[in-house]
């Protein structure tokens, strides 16, 4: 299968399983509704985030052009990300939320699609953060900080073990 053909039938896919804007609208905010919410995760986002409908938006387009390949989303998600104070426990909350929220609004189908991306990108982005920390995962291994939770809060930089695992 060519290139362009194998572009074709992705796409036919993505139709298939009924993803539209108006879905993908309905998933970020449900979602980011959950995360602001959430007790592990809304201090992260609300000490970083104080205009919540330009990040909405910008969520919108990620997801669409991960999603439709609409290719809306022009940023680069990782330098974002790699200061956060995040790390396995973190992602594990954010995908259990995108995974209700997904099985809440998508048909079966959808719902399928973006839970797998969604894990995908988790991945990425706790690889990415690992590194940054000087911490090289193993396949199969993940990134643990030893931190407190007075630290996670504020934001600030959380104590590591050497190796990134807990002591």
């Amino acid at each position: 299968m060519t290139g362009p053909e194998r572009r074709e039938q992705i796409t036919a896919d993505i139709v298939a399983n009924g993803i539209t804007e108006a879905m993908i609208e309905r998933l970020v905010r449900n979602f980011y509704d959950r995360v602001r919410n959430d007790e592990m995760l809304g201090p992260i986002f609300g000490a970083r985030i104080s205009d919540w409908e330009l990040h909405l938006a910008q969520m919108c387009a990620f997801w669409s052009s991960v999603a439709l390949m609409s290719g809306r989303y022009h940023g680069a998600p990782m330098p974002k990300h790699l200061p956060l104070p995040v790390d396995a426990a973190h992602f594990d909350r954010w995908l259990a939320l995108f995974e209700a929220t997904a099985k809440e609004v998508c048909p079966p189908a959808a719902e399928a699609h973006f839970v797998e991306r969604a894990g995908r990108i988790a991945a990425s982005l706790e690889l990415g953060i690992a590194g940054a920390n000087g911490v090289l995962l193993a396949v199969g291994e993940r990134f643990r900080r030893r931190e407190t939770a007075v630290a996670s809060c504020r934001g600030l930089a959380p104590e590591l073990t050497s190796t990134g695992r807990p002591a």
